[in-house]
């Protein structure tokens, strides 16, 4: 049985909760949240002072593991910092998901194994997968069974992510978190949108607040429309949410991570924030790229890979400050360690964070979907435990 790092704990939920005690997660983004850009979150959270922050790994399909198909297992890459190991598993099956967690925990020291219940993607709805299973109550409550006797051998905790349900006529969170609750889950995180509403609008943090009420003995993470510290901040008063859960917010923007931090730490000065110069942000995107070039298993092309993957966070690194169009353009298309720097150099290093962007969206946004993707007749009852599901497509996001 592999040793790897110490297991999480993630401690019992507590009636007037200190902000210390609140739990902050980075989490899963498809070709965000590799080991390179976990790394940069971890590392401000730790620098504001946190301590028990969870950085979750891009979410990984169970068949994939299973298989050992080559691309799902490059995507289990850690760094020597990650003392916690953290990977969100995606499937419809309960066997596979059990074996993939097994494998998990025993191949690759993994010691916390989030659940995706929450993606709204159409090819994952449309497999039953994501947001569209925890309408079949009993498939949903096999597989939690499932992975967590799979990894209760380990001592690995085992959580779970979901949305509000499907539309507003179809409605599973409640559900989901007794479930949750009764199959052993040590916490169960809340996106406050539907399926339907994929991110667009705004998240309805009452719903929340509503499954915080409903359960007694896991922890209630909150997620959806945390842009700051103090968007985070407000969650926890309003719903009395045991922790946060950040994805779109960091995106550009890993010095959220240290403000979380602060905000939360309970200490004097709360109010703290780290607004970087653009200097700061060239600084880091430079170490990304580094960073990303490490993950590279081919050391002729390993650069272009990594300087290619960079590419889609300029833009949210960049949000606000007040740099040129040529210069942008210049940064998206680096292909060289070379390139970069030359781009980098075009930038004026001393312009001052653009407050004017704080509390304001980052990432993918859009509008509802007219239909959530569904298989044919799943909505007809909320059973499921004996369907045949098939998850062959190698997804990835979420």
């Amino acid at each position: 049985m592999a040793t790897g790092p110490d297991v999480t704990t993630i401690p019992e939920p507590v009636d007037g909760r200190s902000p210390r005690q609140a739990v902050v997660e980075l989490a899963p983004m498809a070709g965000v949240t590799n080991a390179a850009y976990r790394q940069l979150c971890r590392e401000q959270h730790e620098a504001g002072g946190g301590t028990d922050g969870l950085f979750v790994c891009e979410m990984i399909t169970s068949r994939g593991i299973v298989e050992r198909d080559r691309k799902t297992m490059a995507m289990l890459q850690f760094d020597p910092g990650e003392t916690t190991r953290s990977v969100q598993l995606y499937g419809v099956d309960p066997a596979t998901m059990a074996d993939a967690t097994q494998i998990l925990c025993e191949d690759f020291a993994v010691r916390h194994v989030d659940l995706n219940f929450g993606c709204p993607v159409p090819k994952v709805t449309r497999k039953g997968g994501g947001a569209a299973l925890p309408w079949k109550r009993d498939r949903l409550r096999a597989i939690l069974r499932a992975v967590v006797g799979a990894a209760q051998p380990y001592g690995v905790p085992v959580t779970m992510k979901t949305r509000i349900g499907i539309d507003d006529d179809h409605v599973t969170y409640l559900d989901a978190g007794t479930i949750a609750e009764e199959e052993g889950c040590a916490s169960i995180a809340l996106h406050g949108r539907t399926a339907q509403q994929s991110y667009s609008g705004h998240a309805d943090w009452s719903t929340i607040a509503k499954l915080k009420e409903h359960v007694s003995s896991i922890r209630v993470l909150g997620n959806g429309d945390v842009w700051e510290a103090d968007d985070a901040v407000r969650m926890l008063d309003q719903t009395g949410a045991d922790g946060v859960v950040v994805g779109r917010g960091c995106l550009g923007r890993p010095w959220l991570f240290h403000d979380l931090a602060v905000a939360l730490g309970g200490g004097e000065d709360t109010g703290r924030r780290a607004l970087p110069t653009s200097g700061e942000v060239a600084a880091t995107i430079r170490r990304h790229a580094g960073l990303l070039a490490g993950l590279q298993d081919d050391p002729e092309h390993g650069e272009r890979r990594a300087l290619t993957d960079l590419r889609k966070h300029m833009a949210w690194y960049l949000k606000g400050y007040p740099v040129g169009g040529d210069t942008r353009r210049a940064l998206a298309m680096v292909s060289s360690f070379e390139e970069l720097d030359v781009a980098l150099a075009a930038l004026e290093l001393d312009l001052p964070f653009p407050v004017g962007e704080l509390g304001t969206p980052r990432g993918r946004q859009g509008a509802p979907k007219a239909k959530v993707a569904l298989p044919e007749h799943w909505l007809d009852d909320t059973s499921g435990a004996a369907l045949d599901l098939d998850d062959d497509e190698h997804v990835s996001g979420g």
